[in-house]
């Protein structure tokens, strides 16, 4: 085990391990004693908005079609022989794939050969395999699926406030590009993306439940190839703090309305927030938008609002969003009623007691999160994306106290930064 480093929670005494391999590939390992399931994640710190980089020969940025990352996370289960997914039928797992926007990961779950999928897993990633014919074929299919989206009203409300609240960043388009965008892919692009981007020095392999650290060598040992390095970064994003535009709306086949309200925060460069950050958000999202808030239950009394309706805050390098909303037979009465709580609680203060309640509720959250081997995964990979440590955002939670999260409210919520996206009903004919 002198290869690995081991991380251990102060507040629970759970254990992850850390290695980087000789490839260059950082590979975590968390064992669960008991578990009778494994999950593996492959994942790149590549994603949708990754549509523009620094040439590092040049030094000049190149532009890529916008939704490369999701046709290239599509195309790499196919190689010249059968798809990815044939053979994993052989072994029991369950394996899928997804591309978020500003990662691309490969996973599978299984009870039993866990070698043999593992081996499945490295083998494909590493592996890639395009032809005119192939690709020409996955247009049509990626372009039937963005047809698809535009007509899925919920998707279409969330689109639409991404591209309210931003002027350039490329959050604000669509993960799986446009028609027109896709036409664009070729396979000397999506070769050129494969070779830029899933270098083993800007990936992370991430493997818990049943598993031990050998296992994992084991195979790393025999399967990955030497990382190529000189990875490119992404290009950098100048973004006004300001929403591009204050509300867009559209009509579409909808019983009743839906709604998101969005606040932008503002964060420079392409980075993500700090733990400590975080930590205040997801505290101070339990305040605002969890049931115990009395607004909650006075906006359901009042039939404004149904279990559709939610509060988060999600964030990557260069973006983070606030957005509340759901379907709701007058949006413009919940959303001034939260305006109001908004400004109530930035000129009242979070109490103490308020304070402690989200904090227990974030912070007991986080804690079940441990007994999902699927949570424990990606918990790894996304804290290794953010370069913090697994446990960071449990013990951020525990060391965080109540000015940082009235300092978050005070920050983040401008409605020079406010932006609402409607889906309204068709209008009735006669």
């Amino acid at each position: 085990m002198s290869k690995w480093t081991e991380y251990t929670c102060s507040h629970t005494g759970e254990r992850c391990y850390y290695m980087r391999h000789a490839s260059g590939l950082p590979i975590y390992v968390w064992p669960k004693e008991g578990y009778a399931s494994s999950y593996a994640v492959f994942a790149t710190d590549y994603g949708a908005i990754d549509t523009a980089y620094i040439d590092p020969e040049t030094g000049k940025t190149v532009e890529l079609p916008a939704g490369i990352a999701h046709y290239l996370e599509h195309k790499l289960f196919e190689n010249e022989e059968c798809d990815a997914f044939e053979r994993y039928a052989k072994t029991g797992a369950n394996a899928n794939a997804y591309t978020s926007f500003d990662h691309t990961a490969y996973l599978f779950s299984c009870t039993q050969n866990l070698t043999e999928s593992l081996e499945i897993l490295l083998d494909f990633v590493q592996d890639p395999y395009f032809t005119e014919q192939t690709v020409e074929k996955e247009r049509g299919i990626i372009g039937q699926e963005i047809r698809m989206c535009e007509d899925s009203p919920s998707r279409t409300v969330f689109c639409n406030l991404l591209t309210a609240l931003y002027y350039r960043h490329p959050v604000r388009i669509d993960i799986a590009g446009t028609v027109d965008s896709i036409a664009e892919i070729t396979p000397e692009l999506l070769y050129g993306c494969y070779e830029s981007f899933y270098d083993l020095q800007n990936m992370v392999l991430s493997v818990s439940g049943n598993v031990t650290c050998e296992q994992v060598e084991e195979v790393a040992d025999r399967l990955l190839k030497p990382s190529r390095g000189n990875v490119p970064p992404r290009a950098p994003v100048a973004e006004p703090h300001t929403a591009a535009q204050a509300r867009i709306e559209v009509r579409m086949p909808v019983a009743e309305p839906l709604f998101y309200l969005g606040y932008k925060v503002p964060l420079d460069g392409m980075k993500s927030e700090s733990p400590q950050a975080l930590a205040a958000a997801e505290v101070l999202q339990e305040i605002l938008g969890s049931r115990a808030n009395p607004l909650y239950a006075d906006l359901m009394r009042r039939g404004l609002i149904n279990a559709s309706f939610g509060l988060e805050y999600f964030d990557g390098p260069g973006y983070g969003v606030w957005i509340l909303g759901g379907e709701s037979k007058d949006p413009e009465a919940v959303c001034e009623a939260f305006r109001a709580e908004i400004v109530r609680l930035k000129r009242e203060g979070v109490t103490s007691e308020e304070f402690e309640a989200a904090r227990n509720a974030v912070y007991g959250r986080l804690v079940s999160q441990f007994d999902n081997v699927e949570s424990c995964g990606d918990l790894v990979l996304e804290a290794h994306f953010a370069e913090r440590s697994p446990f960071a955002a449990l013990d951020a939670v525990a060391a965080l106290d109540v000015k940082a999260v009235q300092d978050r409210m005070e920050r983040d919520f401008s409605e020079e930064a406010a932006a609402l996206s409607l889906v309204l009903p068709l209008e009735q004919k006669g």
